[in-house]
């Protein structure tokens, strides 16, 4: 993924309809979405994992040539919000059963001279 959606889970919309209040994803959340639900997809493991998990997010943005290549990225989007996104995927995709069995989140963005999101989930005690 060489170019990581910026787009993040708390651009969510809202309408009102008879009244009462409709939540729906803009074009640009849902596309993001599909994406991430592509790339994940091929990575979705045989069993889900049962039991507490560390989710190790690493987010390497397209060096635009102001920047050394591993430099933090202290710009948008924000990193919390694009973290939830990339859990409801993986949790929607069955790597676990629910993102609360995420008791460890490291997340990182960084500009990259190779452009990417790394991740690492792996079980702990």
């Amino acid at each position: 993924m060489k170019k990581i959606p910026t787009v993040t889970h708390q651009e969510k919309q809202v309408h009102v309809v008879h009244g009462k209040p409709v939540f729906y994803e803009p074009e640009e959340l849902k596309h993001a979405r599909a994406l991430f639900m592509d790339s994940f997809g091929q990575h979705v493991p045989e069993k889900e994992m049962n039991g507490k998990v560390r989710l190790l997010i690493k987010y390497c943005f397209k060096n635009n040539g102001k920047h050394k290549d591993g430099e933090y990225k202290d710009t948008k989007p924000d990193l919390d919000n694009s973290t939830k996104l990339v859990q409801d995927c993986l949790t929607r995709l069955g790597f676990w059963k629910d993102d609360r069995y995420v008791v460890s989140l490291i997340a990182e963005k960084f500009w990259a001279d190779m452009p990417g999101i790394f991740i690492r989930i792996e079980g702990v005690g």
